[in-house]
């Protein structure tokens, strides 16, 4: 291995750039294949206290991703980059597994078999993501796996659908077939990923060293930028919640407004896929971290203004429901997707941080998921007559009228304490000066 690495190191850096960000895409991608293989079916006329079965499953699996969340807050920050390969294959083995007994055991009983699935795959982002940190090209590279956020949900759930009818498969084994679809592909991509070399001397320049950081290094953090912190977690909670919305119960909301074509999924998806791919490919010709970062607070607020303007117009009946679904993709895309890819990123390199994403990254997804089950939970407990359609309908709006208000207070918050630290510099330039 040490030998193609050396190897790889001597390609020219926009081909090597090219291969890690298509193997990133790839290896997401096929997880989604043991995620979200079970919500391509509705298991229709299935009650527990009232709360429908696939309800359920969303729920008990979403919360298990929530728990990885905060185990991950201590886990990705503090990993080396040689255990990423195995720690990547053990956890997904391990959800493959839970699929397996979901298929063997007995509704309701094998609900709890999607609580063991989600919680080792919510910590394959940040392994995935650390090969891709820390480096000149990291946009484009993160990009392109961003898109597997959106692509790779509706391309899965397009597989499943036509996995299922074509070998006659039912709701509870289509999960594991699914899976065992992108087994291989996984194994490829990961051993791709393992041919990236670390970040180079112009790369640590440039993008700040990326180091483990222990539990006073994240309290050291988390005390400096607080009121950032604090504006990026109410947004990126509102996208989290909608988004996983958009993503589990997408079928629904179709069918509720009359849409029942499975390619539906794959048409919209690719769309938003191609535009949020070229929104965040652009910013790598932006060199000033700090002007980068500034920009993608814009995208964000983009995002929130998009969702409102396609809502409003869908409510005035003046768009149709692909048109509008397509609006609040993007926007919602928009805005989430920088959290994944560089808005921390960015941030670090602003600020001269010798930290790592990892850390950032499931300090959100740990609020953003604990918002997203809590919600689920008050949707089925107190309105389950509202239909998805209309929920994600009204809520949306919410996201473009918060979301976009403290996207642009974060934006005002970071830009004056990184000209409060510029003036501290200069003013301690000064003092060494000779008088």
């Amino acid at each position: 291995m040490e030998k193609l690495r050396a190897r790889v190191a001597k390609w020219p850096y926009g081909l090597m750039s090219v291969l890690a960000g298509i193997s990133a895409f790839g290896a997401y991608t096929s997880m989604y294949a043991f995620r979200k293989g079970f919500t391509a079916g509705t298991f229709a006329g299935s009650q527990y206290f009232h709360i429908d079965y696939k309800v359920w499953l969303v729920i008990v699996q979403i919360i298990g991703y929530t728990a990885s969340k905060f185990y991950g807050i201590k886990f990705i920050s503090e990993l080396k980059p040689s255990q990423r390969a195995k720690s990547i294959l053990l956890l997904i083995g391990i959800a493959w597994l839970a699929l397996l007994l979901f298929a063997i055991i007995p509704a309701p009983y094998n609900i709890i078999c999607l609580f063991v699935n989600g919680f080792p795959l919510g910590l394959i982002w940040g392994l995935v993501f650390g090969y891709l940190e820390g480096r000149k090209s990291t946009e484009f590279m993160a990009a392109v796996l961003s898109i597997s956020l959106i692509f790779a949900s509706g391309f899965v759930k397009t597989v499943a659908l036509h996995l299922k009818d074509l070998f006659h498969l039912s709701e509870y084994t289509m999960p594991f077939f699914t899976g065992a679809l992108f087994a291989i592909p996984l194994l490829l991509f990961v051993f791709f990923l393992e041919l990236m070399p670390p970040p180079t001397e112009e790369d640590m320049r440039l993008r700040t060293k990326r180091l483990p950081m222990d539990a006073t290094e994240r309290k050291n953090f988390l005390r400096r930028f607080m009121p950032g912190i604090v504006f990026t977690l109410i947004i990126y909670v509102l996208l989290t919640i909608m988004r996983d919305v958009r993503d589990n119960f997408e079928v629904e909301i179709w069918r509720s407004f009359g849409v029942k074509d499975r390619n539906i999924f794959t048409e919209i998806d690719s769309i938003i896929s191609a535009a949020v791919l070229v929104a965040m490919s652009l910013l790598i010709l932006i060199r000033n971290n700090l002007k980068a970062f500034s920009v993608i607070h814009g995208v964000i607020i983009s995002g929130s203004v998009l969702i409102g303007i396609g809502t409003l117009l869908f409510a005035l009946n003046m768009i149709s429901p692909m048109t509008w679904m397509t609006f609040a993709g993007l926007g919602l895309y928009l805005g989430y997707v920088p959290y994944n890819a560089v808005f921390f990123e960015r941030w670090l390199a602003s600020f001269h941080y010798k930290g790592n994403v990892g850390f950032l990254i499931y300090v959100a997804d740990s609020m953003g998921y604990l918002g997203s089950v809590s919600v689920l939970l008050v949707k089925e407990l107190g309105h389950p007559d509202i239909s998805w359609g209309t929920f994600f309908k009204d809520s949306v709006v919410i996201v473009a009228v918060i979301g976009g208000i403290s996207a642009t207070l974060s934006l005002f918050y970071f830009r004056k304490i990184a000209g409060r630290d510029k003036h501290g510099d200069e003013q301690a330039a000064l003092n060494i000066l000779p008088v």
